[in-house]
């Protein structure tokens, strides 16, 4: 069970990551790499401190980045952005 919350909300933050990411469309590449290790460590943090685990941390944040990368990149064939 505490799997699954902490997959919950390492979506969440995945989901945050991908709305800072859409807010800061004409940052620099060099920023949303920062952005992208800075939501990660959190979602690892998140992780460490239900879970206790890292092997079982690092397995879950890798299956719920994924999971929200497949989503995403399935929305954006289905559903083009016009910007």
């Amino acid at each position: 069970m505490k799997s699954y919350i902490v997959f919950l909300f390492q979506t969440m933050v995945w989901s945050g990551y991908t709305l800072a990411e859409w807010l800061s469309n004409h940052d620099r590449m060099i920023y949303k790499i920062t952005m992208f290790i800075i939501f990660c460590y959190l979602a690892l943090i998140i992780g460490k401190t239900i879970l206790k685990s890292n092997k079982r941390t690092l397995l879950i944040t890798c299956t719920s980045l994924v999971c929200h990368g497949l989503i995403t990149i399935c929305l954006h064939s289905f559903i083009p952005l016009k910007v």
